[in-house]
């Protein structure tokens, strides 16, 4: 029963530790770690209570009070980091976006990669055409 209690107080301090580099400025060069590890515990959990239920659907009612409580609590505070986590993920994601777009709206200003067309009633409609742009994860 530890090992669940152990996994799900390992992957709170996994997601508070996330939440609190994602929140501060600069390069976060190790997130990617960060989200691999959180991925395994998140599988290690789902594993552990699978096999739980299928051999005792039962098991957490016949836990002794204390260990219960404990465990309540931990699933608990889990879901509370987890929303908070979900929360940073969402501005961090919803940023790079917004800044994607301004550097593809600038490009194109700066290019003019707009293409005007006639057609054949002699009215004449322009279109913005898309410009590539590529990101360098590695500088």
């Amino acid at each position: 029963m530890t090992d669940i209690l152990d996994t799900v107080l390992s992957l709170t301090a996994l997601m508070e530790e996330e939440s609190d580099r994602l929140t501060k400025p600069g390069l976060h060069r190790d997130i990617e770690e960060c989200s691999a590890a959180k991925v395994r515990l998140v599988g290690l959990l789902d594993q552990e209570m699978a096999r739980r239920n299928r051999e005792n659907p039962d098991w957490l009612r016949e836990l002794e009070p204390e260990l219960r409580q404990r465990l309540c609590a931990a699933i608990a505070a889990l879901l509370d980091t987890a929303s908070v986590n979900a929360d940073v993920i969402s501005r961090q994601i919803a940023l790079s976006a917004e800044m994607i777009s301004a550097v593809a709206a600038e490009v194109q200003r700066l290019t003019g990669t707009t293409r005007a067309t006639y057609g054949a009633d002699g009215g004449m409609s322009q279109t913005a055409q898309a410009t590539p742009i590529a990101l360098n994860t590695r500088l």
